[in-house]
């Protein structure tokens, strides 16, 4: 009997039905993001340890694991965040469309364009609605007012957000309810014009109204985007990804389709996070 894929996370028989040709991530021929033996410490605290994955091109991947397996800090190394935290120390390789994004003389400030980053709780400027979409826009050196109201436009309508906000541009960001000012964060990370789009549980904060929106969109991003979440809803990652890998202290245990994953799990430690049986 084949799970039913919404039902995989709270299924406890285990059954494993196979399909032995289900593709796994690591058979993507050209992916976006690539890690190869990745390690980071914090100080003595070794955090990541030999990490290798491929990222598709324009597909939804997510992270999934228990708190503290290292999911929010494999994320984060992605447009290297993690530099801004001291004592860090990272071996092996990450790659961006082929290139080492940790060799000397990378511009980590283009990295972060093309890699947007998307945080766990909403952290709009105290700015209005219009200056936070025009601002990362206007720091990469664009000025032309109509330049910056095609942005602004754009962006907001690609984040759902445009028919809520249009007549309230002008007004502060810190008035939005919550999941507004969620997409409105969305929106500023679109504006720049990223390539891929990082997410740490953005929706961690949400009411279940707000969340369905978050989720609708990033179904929406996936075409223009490769989308990352860090989630700790399996029920979420289910819905809304392609891609699954499964962390624990700080390993990647597996990595494959989301159907396989859930379904068709190669790993006992796999089996035994989405059955619930720990975590």
């Amino acid at each position: 009997m084949v799970i039913p894929l919404h039902l995989a996370f709270i299924e406890n028989s285990g059954i494993k039905t196979g399909n032995p040709e289900i593709p796994s991530v690591s058979d993507a021929s050209n992916p976006v993001i690539e890690a190869r033996n990745l390690n980071l410490w914090f100080g003595d605290a070794h955090i990541l340890k030999e990490v290798s994955m491929r990222i598709r091109r324009n597909k939804v991947t997510a992270l999934i694991g228990p708190s503290g397996c290292g999911k929010s800090t494999l994320l984060r190394c992605f447009n290297r965040l993690n530099d801004l935290i001291d004592h860090t120390k990272i071996t092996g390789e990450v790659t961006f469309d082929g290139e080492n994004i940790y060799a000397a003389g990378n511009d980590v400030v283009l990295l972060r364009k093309r890699i947007g980053m998307v945080f766990q709780k909403p952290n709009p400027f105290p700015k209005s609605v219009y200056e936070n979409i025009a601002y990362g826009p206007r720091v990469h050196g664009i000025s032309d007012k109509k330049e910056l109201d095609r942005i602004v436009e754009k962006s907001l309508k690609d984040a759902a957000l445009w028919e809520e906000v249009r007549d309230r541009l002008n007004n502060s960001a810190l008035g939005l309810s919550g999941g507004q000012q969620q997409r409105l964060c969305i929106a500023r990370t679109l504006a720049v014009d990223p390539e891929v789009i990082l997410m740490d549980e953005p929706c961690s904060a949400l009411d279940p109204i707000a969340t369905a929106k978050i989720e609708n969109l990033i179904e929406k991003l996936k075409q223009q985007y490769t989308v990352i979440i860090v989630t700790h809803n399996m029920q979420q990652a289910a819905r809304v990804s392609d891609d699954t890998g499964f962390m624990y202290l700080g390993k990647l245990i597996e990595c494959g389709t989301t159907t396989q994953i859930f379904e068709h799990p190669e790993e006992d430690l796999t089996e035994n996070y989405i059955t619930g049986r720990f975590g």
